[in-house]
């Protein structure tokens, strides 16, 4: 096989040759890292028009079948993760492009969901910029948040990891999705709830549900509407799932109390959004998932997925 050429997208770390062995496949294939988002559609086509094989790095960058059909000489393309809604994969399968994904040894966005909560709640980062920035003393008093109840929309894998690590914390758990029964949530140990419900009780809402079309704008203004004043939203899953309008109103107008995102409908978020001005607001650039531990586990993965492309084997982890 003669060489082929590898780009890594949206490698904003500068991580992916330092926490991988890319050497292996120093004989067969020529890897470029973009570091940075590409501007638009015509962009991304433009500049990797004569790569055969593409790692993603989760949504970052998205491709749709326009853009697949502006790729020509694509052969493989590999995504973080085992799922990739940014991917049209009935596309990529008409033109014979291999998809493959990889594996999580453990999911880190539970303990950033908690960290976002704590932030709410208690103001860390906040106090801790005005002491550096040599400010006066205490200005926030924050509010514990043991005893509160925290209610969790979708109680999957990681849903059930932050059941666990709120109760740590002392606090009271409920849950809700569309498929969420009674049952399912006796057996985490936690209260079952209407959409309704949920959102009218809890003290916080935290988002934990895959992105699809079902699940796009779950969270909708009604829901919004009917937490507490003294709320709190958090979202570390897809920026989609919430309708992002009504929860800009209500921040701005304080009908609850603030929310945290670490993800948004368009990513980056861009430098003039108004969510950018908000005081009870907390924003994180999707930091859920971007450790050095998780990073390097998705690119070794990579790199063994291209091994065994290369030599004619099987994908360890196709998906189309």
């Amino acid at each position: 096989m003669s060489r082929l050429r590898c780009a890594i997208l949206d490698d904003y770390f500068n991580l992916a040759l330092d926490v991988a062995d890319w050497q292996k496949l120093s004989d067969r294939v020529d890897v470029t890292v973009f570091s940075h988002p590409f501007a638009s559609e015509r962009a991304a086509a433009s500049a990797l028009a004569d790569f055969e094989i593409i790692c993603a790095m989760r949504e970052r960058t998205a491709f749709p079948g326009p853009l697949f059909e502006s790729l020509p000489k694509l052969k493989l393309l590999l995504t973080s993760g085992m799922r990739n809604a940014a991917i049209d994969l009935e596309t990529a399968r008409a033109r014979g492009i291999v998809i493959g994904g990889t594996q999580y040894s453990r999911d880190p966005t539970a303990p950033l969901t908690m960290g976002l909560i704590l932030e709410l709640t208690r103001g860390i980062g906040r106090e801790n910029a005005r002491m550096h920035a040599g400010e006066p003393w205490q200005t926030f008093a924050g509010v514990e948040i043991e005893g509160m109840t925290l209610g969790i929309v979708g109680l999957g894998k990681l849903g059930s990891k932050m059941a666990g690590i709120a109760k740590a914390f002392g606090m009271n758990v409920i849950a809700w999705s569309p498929n969420l029964t009674p049952e399912k949530c006796a057996g985490a140990g936690v209260g079952y709830a209407t959409k309704v419900e949920l959102f009218a009780k809890a003290d916080i809402v935290t988002i934990h549900v895959v992105l699809s079309e079902r699940s796009r704008g779950l969270v909708s203004r009604e829901d919004l509407a009917r937490m507490k004043p003294t709320a709190f939203l958090v979202n570390t899953a897809r920026g989609p799932i919430v309708d992002e309008q009504a929860l800009l109103e209500a921040l701005q107008q304080r009908r609850i109390a603030g929310a945290g995102l670490d993800v948004f409908s368009v990513e980056p978020l861009p430098v003039e959004h108004p969510f950018r001005k908000l005081d009870n607001l907390v924003l994180t650039p999707h930091l859920g998932y971007a450790t050095k531990d998780g990073l390097g586990i998705h690119y070794s993965q990579m790199v063994e997925a291209i091994d065994a492309f290369t030599e004619g084997g099987e994908l360890p982890r196709r998906l189309a």
